[in-house]
């Protein structure tokens, strides 16, 4: 038993490398790396990556996974007190929208993934669609086609963040609070409310440190 323990322990280790690896390399932009450059950089042998993985591509979507999903878990945290369907999907975005500056290399590992990112069944997008479908049967949002409006907000968020990360300068709180104030609008929610909802103080942000990060 205590043999399988120590094996088990080294499999997750090995594995945990060579997921920490592709991270790496997704942050720096390197979407395409010879596996022998991989497992170079992770430390571990050839022949340990294909006991893990079958395919590059493989190992950088539990790269995506391993670092999306503890996040949005996070913020499912700490919004899952409130009651207003809008407020909580308002407040998943803020706070989305602010990853890419306190969580900078998880924000890079996203906007690498682009467009598949606006349309996983997972993650943050996941979180949205929920929230979103929540907001409209609670007729908190007017939205007749919500694949639609989480497309147009996936695609803003992709866009801010991207912004963010090009210009330091640029006030991230601001930025992503009137992205949030437009769509909420373009939902069905007024104006008034729309600004009443990006000004609401939002939940501790240091909860949000992940291991690693």
């Amino acid at each position: 038993m205590a043999t399988e323990t120590r094996v088990s322990r080294r499999k997750a280790e090995t594995r945990a490398k060579l997921i920490t690896a592709a991270q790496q390399f997704l942050v720096d932009g390197n979407v395409h790396p010879p596996i022998l450059e991989i497992t170079k950089a992770a430390d571990v042998g050839m022949g340990s990556f294909y006991n893990h993985f079958s395919t590059r591509e493989e190992l950088f979507d539990a790269a995506v996974a391993a670092a999306r999903e503890p996040y949005a878990q996070a913020v499912n945290r700490l919004t899952q007190d409130m009651t207003d369907q809008a407020e909580v999907f308002a407040t998943g975005f803020r706070i989305t929208g602010r990853m890419f500056r306190c969580l900078p290399a998880l924000g890079r590992i996203i906007l690498k993934n682009g467009t598949e990112e606006i349309f996983s069944d997972s993650g943050m997008t996941a979180n949205a669609r929920r929230n979103m479908h929540l907001a409209i049967e609670s007729g908190r949002f007017a939205v007749a086609d919500p694949e639609l409006a989480l497309a147009v907000g996936g695609g803003a968020m992709i866009a801010v963040g991207q912004l963010l990360l090009d210009d330091p300068s640029r006030d991230d709180a601001a930025s992503i609070d009137q992205v949030c104030r437009d769509l909420l609008q373009m939902f069905g929610i007024e104006a008034d409310e729309a600004e009443r909802l990006v000004n609401l103080p939002l939940p501790d942000l240091d909860q949000l440190a992940l291991p690693g990060s």
